[in-house]
């Protein structure tokens, strides 16, 4: 399943549903100097002079920035259908 939904500001987050995972995904721009870190279930994406928060349902999601591009990796356990 693909849905989409919005991130912060204006940015839309996709998200992508596999059998034993969800994937997010959001174009956050070419930013040399974004980060992103998950802790405790919080995801906090830090981009030049701003920061954003949000939260994931799995507290050990994993996140990454490539090419401008975030990504959250979820897993999906069998009760969260």
């Amino acid at each position: 399943m693909n849905t989409e939904q919005q991130l912060f500001d204006e940015t839309p987050l996709r998200r992508f549903e596999y059998d034993d995972s969800i994937v997010l995904a959001a174009d956050v721009g070419a930013a040399d100097d974004a980060s992103v870190d998950v802790v405790d279930g919080t995801v906090i994406v830090v981009a030049g002079d701003e920061q954003h928060e949000f939260d994931v349902p799995d507290k050990d999601a994993r996140a990454f920035i490539n090419h401008g591009v975030l990504t959250i990796e979820m897993s999906l356990d069998e009760g969260d259908n």
